[in-house]
């Protein structure tokens, strides 16, 4: 199935591709047509872009299903790229139950033995990180990954699991970004590595739900995340930058209590942008292909309530929206192929390809 439409730039078309079961993350392997996708219940899929063949990629973890838990993320090194999936490094994050009805974010590591698509299965897959502490509710889990330009470090999402106020306390990773070397050990100039513990793997707190990050042209590390009834945000990361939640929003609480604006003079990093209406983000991606030429630098959100791909503007430390494409579905998540192509999938199921 095939749709055509019109935006700034000419003639796009979105085409259907594939159907998946609740499809969280899709990932292609860098240097190859291959499309990773988890399926937010706990299986593992791949998917030949050029043939449309799926298999289900054995040695997935066990998940905590249920909500807004379950498989999460999935994150490859650009520096193993090449022609074939086998040996190469995979990252993966999902929820894991704990003691009682608690539960929380986990980042993996495997390796993909997978000598042809048909005979895949990731070996040896070790957590290295787990989100401190494991709480109750079901919610705000985040476990978004990202690389630092050099490969040299890890950074990972960690939601506030909706509980709020641990997004300021420093004592737990709730409501912040991790910074870890690729094993999961602490690198020793965190911004606060002197503290030990978990708060030495903090690289930014006062987030709320972060559910897209992606490093722009100049190595920059990004992040788009939900704010309460109004106030989503999108924030250049920094080195121990505290983002305010839930001190300061340009949202309200959903029982209508208010919360703060930011003022000039309140202690806390300014969003680059933030939208009320909400959004709704789902992934996000700096755009960085030729088939869409003129949007080369451009961010790219998905919007979930909005039903659309966002695109975003950077300018120095500003953003902008300038345009919106509507999809057919609630956007969960987003990548570029190697051709240039827009990859998203909707939570209904849908894979669709963007092209001109």
């Amino acid at each position: 199935m095939a749709a055509s439409g019109q935006n700034a730039d000419g003639e796009l078309t979105i085409a259907e591709m594939a159907e998946f079961d609740m499809p969280w993350a899709i990932e292609f392997a860098p240097g190859t047509n291959m499309l990773f996708i988890t399926e937010k219940e706990g299986t593992l899929k791949v998917m030949d872009t050029e043939s449309g063949a799926t298999a289900t990629v054995a040695g997935a973890p066990e998940v905590a299903f249920g909500g807004q838990g379950g498989f999460g993320d999935i994150a490859f090194l650009d520096s193993q790229a090449g022609d074939d999936l086998y040996g190469r490094t995979i990252y993966l994050s999902w929820a894991e139950a704990g003691d009682g009805d608690t539960r929380g974010a986990v980042v993996g590591r495997g390796t993909l033995d997978c000598p042809s698509m048909d005979n895949c299965a990731i070996e040896a897959l070790t957590v290295i990180w787990r989100q401190t502490p494991k709480v109750t509710g079901r919610g705000h889990y985040s476990h978004r990954i990202a690389f630092s330009p050099d490969e040299q470090y890890m950074f990972i999402a960690s939601g506030d699991r909706q509980k709020q106020t641990p997004a300021q306390d420093m004592s737990n990773t709730l409501g912040s970004i991790v910074r870890l070397n690729l094993d999961g050990s602490v690198p020793s100039d965190n911004p606060f590595a002197d503290q030990g513990g978990v708060t030495a793997q903090i690289w930014s707190y006062g987030h709320r739900n972060i559910l897209g990050m992606d490093r722009d042209a100049q190595g920059r590390l990004w992040e788009v995340e939900h704010g309460p009834k109004g106030g989503d945000e999108l924030n250049l990361v920094e080195r121990g930058a505290n983002y305010g939640w839930p001190t300061r929003s340009y949202g309200i609480n959903y029982n209508g209590d208010p919360i703060p604006d930011h003022t000039a003079d309140d202690g806390f990093t300014k969003p680059a942008t933030y939208w009320t209406p909400v959004i709704a983000p789902g992934d996000m991606i700096f755009y960085e292909g030729n088939m869409f030429g003129p949007w080369s630098g451009d961010l790219l959100i998905t919007g979930l309530s909005t039903n659309a791909i966002i695109r975003v503007e950077i300018d120095g430390e500003s953003a902008s929206e300038v345009e919106r494409i509507d999809i057919d579905g609630r956007v969960r998540s987003i990548d570029e192929a190697p051709d240039g192509a827009i990859w998203v999938a909707t939570d209904d199921g849908k894979v669709m390809r963007l092209s001109m």
